[in-house]
């Protein structure tokens, strides 16, 4: 997912001269549908971006915060959809930060949803629990 490649020596069966070939994977572009119905190609750094100013001077990871964004992308990438709104997106940012800094989180979904009042907020917060403990049963 990150750039990697498979390096392999190879022979040419003509000339029997050996060489090596990188293979990637070839992995579906993935459009994201924004707000205002524009779309756009994924890019993981807008993820990655909005991650590092929630978690400013937080005790979360460069390297956690690069895994939230490969598990959402190797989410994004194997659910076999070529187009996803944006807002799903940001909802799948909110819940893994939920699970891993609170203040992050709050940061986070207080400019993602575009609170108006505390109180607004605090029925997400509730509303969001509710819904992290449902998948806990499961």
């Amino acid at each position: 997912m990150n750039g990697e490649s498979i390096r392999r020596r190879r022979q040419c069966e003509s000339c029997g001269k050996r060489f090596t070939t990188y293979e990637k994977a070839d992995l579906a572009d993935i459009t994201v549908i924004k707000k205002d119905n524009t779309r756009e190609p994924f890019d993981r750094n807008k993820i990655l971006g909005g991650i590092m100013i929630a978690g400013q001077k937080r005790s979360i990871s460069r390297d956690k915060m690069e895994s939230i964004v490969d598990k959402i992308e190797a989410r994004l990438r194997t659910s076999g959809n070529k187009e996803i709104q944006s807002r799903k997106i940001g909802d799948m940012v909110v819940k893994e930060l939920f699970n891993t800094d609170p203040v992050a989180y709050i940061r986070f979904a207080s400019v993602y949803n575009n609170f108006d009042s505390p109180e607004e907020f605090r029925k997400y917060v509730l509303m969001l629990r509710k819904g992290t403990k449902k998948r806990s049963r499961n």
